[in-house]
């Protein structure tokens, strides 16, 4: 029996005992089981932790849209041995399969990315969903925007995107301005990097299709009017990646700024990405992340403890990364 956290159709997620034959359900074939050692805390998660049919699509579910762990057995194609220490995002976990909030998972080998040796498993937690969509954002972006290029906007500065995404960007020589709703966060955003802050509000209402323009490329994770604002602000050629929706899915805006500055607005998808994809995105952060910084903005909680952090994340509440020990 493994110990897991599961939610189910209109009952409140708890921690429960699950067998080999429940872990399986949804599985395909060829998969690997892992042991698993971390998760972490995600707005997805969240949002599944409180039976949000459009995140959780499968009843009953194991939440955690990340995972950590060792290999136990695998029918992988040579892909890993049994003992390799790897690492999942997104590929349905947490969300149309089991997740990992539980102690032991079974996996697609053809997602899983053998953990680089720079980076510990909790580190790895720690970077999660958020710190690997961060980096597919940053890779989108620097093909598109040198670092002299102008200033980058990150909206949802405060998020587990946006930190990490702050942190990727100063360290790889870009001036950032953090975006935020959260003014006594400031601090601790120019502490990741951020060069300035500013507030959201300038940014969340209805707003002109073409405005002055301020940005040389930006990461967001809000979308809406946000987003709107975003492009109606960027200069001539420069490019914008587009992750989450935290304010909304719509996008209110004119083909303007598309055609008349040749704005480029490019959207990540961290949860289909093939796994060459995944592997350099964990190369790039074993080496542009600095991992101690990582550290300082990274809480741990225990398994049965996340059941009751769906509330805060979801209220904006929650500030850096969330690591899962799922084995306490």
């Amino acid at each position: 029996m493994t110990r897991a956290v599961v939610v189910a159709q209109d009952e409140t997620a708890r921690l429960r005992e699950v067998d080999d034959d429940f872990l399986r359900q949804g599985a395909g074939t060829g998969d690997a089981v892992i042991d698993v050692e971390w998760s972490s805390l995600n707005y997805k998660d969240g949002m599944a932790l409180t039976g949000d049919r459009s995140v959780a699509r499968v009843s009953p579910l194991i939440p955690g849209i990340d995972l950590v762990g060792t290999v136990r057995a695998s029918d992988g194609a040579g892909l890993f041995d049994v003992g390799d220490s790897v690492v999942l995002n997104g590929a349905g976990i947490g969300e149309t399969r089991h997740g990992g909030f539980s102690e032991r998972a079974v996996a697609d080998p053809g997602s899983l990315v053998i953990l680089p040796e720079a980076i510990t498993p909790r580190r790895a937690a720690a970077i999660g969903t958020a710190g690997f969509t961060a980096m597919l954002s940053v890779l989108r972006l620097e093909a598109d925007v040198a670092p002299d290029a102008g200033d980058i906007l990150v909206t949802g500065s405060a998020g587990g995107v946006g930190s990490i995404a702050i942190a990727l960007l100063s360290r790889l020589g870009y001036r950032v301005v953090a975006s935020t709703g959260r003014p006594e966060q400031a601090d601790f955003l120019r502490g990741l990097g951020a060069a300035e802050v500013i507030d959201r509000a300038t940014l969340g209402e209805a707003g002109k299709p073409v405005q002055r323009p301020r940005w040389a490329g930006a990461i967001d994770s809000v979308g809406s009017h946000t987003l709107a604002n975003v492009l109606a602000q960027t200069q001539w050629g420069g490019s914008v990646t587009a992750c989450g929706l935290a304010q909304g899915s719509d996008l209110p805006t004119t083909v303007l700024p598309f055609i008349l500055r040749g704005v480029s607005l490019r959207g990540i998808n961290s949860v289909d990405a093939p796994r060459s994809l995944r592997e350099t995105a964990w190369s790039r952060l074993a080496t542009d992340l600095d991992l101690d910084l990582l550290d300082s903005l990274t809480d741990e909680v225990g398994l049965a403890e996340v059941i009751g952090l769906a509330e805060p994340i979801l209220g904006g509440q929650v500030r850096g990364r969330t690591v899962v020990d799922v084995r306490r």
